[in-house]
C-alpha cells in the first residue's frame, strides 16, 4: 500500500470504511488488557521464586562478618550486598549505600534532602525562588512527578540516538545557576531503548554547572537487561569519567533489582563519591536504623555473584525477547512504508517508543482504551504529561501473555491507520 499522504480524499475515505468496520469487530471481541506499564509477567516472576527457598528457619542469618542480619544495625547495607550490587554497578562497595526494595524511592528521597536540608551546605532548594530540572523527552514519567511533585520546574531536552542533545545541556547547565539536575536513563532509555553513546557521557562528566549543587540523576535502571546474548548496547561507567574529569561529586547513580529479583521485594541503591555519601548517611541515621537485612542477605544467597545476575537476566531476556520482536514486526509488517509512524527496535529494557503523526497519539491511545486495550497515557513520557507533538506512545510488552500480545498489537495497528486516516482527512 502507498503512503498514507499520496492517497486522494476518495482513497482515504473507502480506506477509513474498511477500518472502521475491523474496528468494530474488535471491540465485540470485548477484550481486556492492561499494556499501560513495564510490569514483569508472571512468567518472570516466577524466575525468582527460589528465592523463596534459601532462607528459612534453621539458616545461618549471620552475614560474612559476623553480623545478625535479624537484628538493627548496618545503616548502609551488609558487606556482601555492597560487593553484589557495587559489581552490577560497575563501582567498588565502599561507593554504594543499599537502601530498600525501590530506586524510585531512594531518588525521591534525594530530591527532598535537596529541598528541604540542600547538598552538601548549600542553601536548601525551598528558600531558593526557582529550582529547575532537565528533562530528556520522552522520558519516565515517574521521574517528571517526582520533580512537579516538589514544583520544580522542568524543562525539556530533546533525546538523539546518542542520548540527550548534549549541546543544550551544556549550555543550560553552565549558564543558569537555578537549574540544580538532569534526569537520567542512560542504559536501554525509558521509553526509547537508547543507550548514551561514550562521548556523551564523556560530556556529562566534564559539565561546568553554574549550580555548585548540580547533579546528575543517573538512573541505570536496566543495566543487565538485554533482549540479546550477541548483541548488546555498552555504557561506560559514569563515576569513573567524573573522577577523570576532576567533578566526583556531580553525580548520582541509582539502580535496584525490581526487575530482576520481585518488583516489590527488591533491593537498592545509590553509588556517589565519598562526598556525597557523608551527606547522604546524615540524613539516613536521623531516617533508619537500616533496611531489610534479611532480604539483602536472601538476594546475595540466591544470585551469588554478578555470573548468577546475568545468568538469570538471559532466563528472563528469552521470555522478552520473543514478546519485543512480536511487536516490532507486526509494526514493520503492517506499518512499514505508510510514513504515518516510526519506531526504534532496542536491545534492551522494557518498552518500545513509536511515534506517531503529529497530533495522533491522544486519539491513538483514546481508540485503543476504547476497544479494550489500556496504553500509557499520551503525553506520559513528557514533563507536566505534555507532548508538544502529541506524537510519543510508551509501548510495554512485557506484562501480557503472547497471545494477548498479539491481539493486542493488532488493535493498536489498526488505531495508528485509523487515526493517520481520520486526520489527514481532516487536513484535506
Amino acid at each position: 500500500m502507498k503512503p498514507y499522504r499520496e492517497m486522494s480524499k476518495e482513497e482515504l475515505l473507502e480506506l477509513k470504511a474498511e477500518l472502521d468496520a475491523k474496528y468494530r469487530e474488535v471491540q465485540a471481541m470485548d477484550l481486556h488488557l492492561d499494556m499501560s506499564r513495564g510490569k514483569p509477567s508472571a512468567e518472570q516472576l516466577d524466575l525468582s521464586m527460589g528465592m523463596m527457598d534459601v532462607l528459612n528457619s534453621s539458616t545461618d542469618l549471620k552475614d560474612s562478618e559476623g553480623v545478625d542480619c535479624r537484628n538493627y544495625g548496618v545503616l548502609d547495607g551488609v558487606k556482601e550486598a555492597k560487593e553484589l550490587l557495587g559489581q552490577m554497578s560497575e563501582v567498588s562497595p565502599d561507593k554504594i549505600i543499599i537502601y530498600g526494595n525501590s530506586s524510585l524511592n531512594v531518588m525521591y528521597d534525594t530530591v527532598a534532602r535537596s529541598m528541604t536540608h540542600g547538598v552538601m551546605g548549600s542553601t536548601p532548594w525551598c528558600k531558593l525562588d526557582k529550582v529547575k530540572f532537565l528533562c530528556p523527552v520522552p522520558g519516565y514519567d515517574r521521574h517528571f512527578a517526582i520533580t512537579e511533585y516538589f514544583g520544580i520546574e522542568m524543562i525539556n531536552v530533546p533525546m538523539t540516538p546518542t542520548g540527550p542533545d548534549m549541546d543544550m545541556v551544556e549550555e543550560l547547565v553552565s549558564s543558569d545557576p537555578a537549574i540544580k539536575g538532569i534526569w537520567c536513563v542512560p542504559k536501554y532509555s525509558n521509553p526509547q531503548g537508547i543507550t548514551y553513546s561514550d562521548e556523551t557521557v564523556r560530556r556529562f562528566a566534564r559539565l561546568k554547572p553554574a549550580a555548585p549543587d548540580f547533579r546528575i540523576y543517573w538512573d541505570n535502571a536496566y543495566c543487565v537487561h538485554h533482549l540479546y546474548d550477541d548483541d548488546q548496547d555498552f555504557l561506560i561507567e559514569i563515576l569513573g569519567e567524573c573522577e577523570k574529569a576532576g567533578n566526583p561529586d556531580i553525580v548520582y547513580k541509582f539502580c535496584s533489582t525490581s526487575k530482576i529479583s520481585f518488583p516489590g521485594s527488591g533491593v537498592a541503591c545509590i553509588a556517589a563519591s565519598p562526598n556525597n555519601l557523608k551527606d547522604i548517611r546524615k540524613q539516613l541515621t536521623i531516617q533508619t536504623i537500616g533496611h531489610d537485612k534479611v532480604n539483602q542477605l536472601r538476594h546475595v544467597r540466591f544470585f551469588k555473584d554478578l555470573d548468577g545476575i546475568h545468568a538469570h537476566m538471559r532466563k528472563h531476556a528469552a521470555i522478552m525477547r520473543p514478546k519485543f520482536e512480536a511487536v516490532l514486526d507486526t509494526l514493520d509488517k503492517e506499518l512499514g512504508g505508510l510514513e504515518i509512524g516510526s519506531w526504534i527496535r532496542p536491545k534492551g529494557g522494557y518498552f518500545i517508543s513509536f511515534d506517531s503523526m503529529e497530533g495522533c497519539a491522544k486519539a491513538i491511545v483514546a481508540k485503543c482504551k476504547a476497544a479494550g486495550v489500556v496504553l500509557t497515557g499520551a503525553g506520559a513520557t513528557y514533563p507536566y504529561g505534555k507532548d508538544p507533538k502529541d506524537s510519543n506512545i510508551r509501548i510495554a510488552p512485557s506484562y501480557p501473555t503472547t497471545e494477548e500480545l498479539a491481539k493486542a498489537t493488532d488493535l493498536f495497528v489498526l488505531c495508528v491507520k485509523l487515526a493517520s486516516v481520520e486526520k489527514l482527512l481532516e487536513e484535506k
